[in-house]
């Protein structure tokens, strides 16, 4: 369960608290997420903070969708090299 804060929009918080998952190693990189039915249960928000969760993961290059399948943990980005 989440302690809530005031001053964010609950789907910030939760999307924090996957990305914080993603950083520890909880959801490696191509592991599945949580789906939205996971989230509503898990963090007792509706279904379309859920949902907004999962879309904002995907704008953010954080996650990426298989159409019927799930959502998955995006390979971090590769640091452009230095040709100096």
């Amino acid at each position: 369960m989440i302690e809530w804060r005031q001053n964010a929009p609950k789907w910030v918080q939760v999307a924090d608290v996957l990305k914080r998952r993603i950083a520890d190693g909880v959801y490696p990189v191509d592991g599945q997420l949580p789906s939205q039915h996971e989230l509503v249960g898990e963090f007792e928000v509706a279904p379309n903070t859920a949902q907004k969760v999962l879309t904002r993961l995907r704008e953010e290059g954080v996650a990426y969708s298989v159409r019927g399948v799930g959502t998955f943990v995006s390979p971090p980005k590769q640091a452009e090299e230095n040709t100096d």
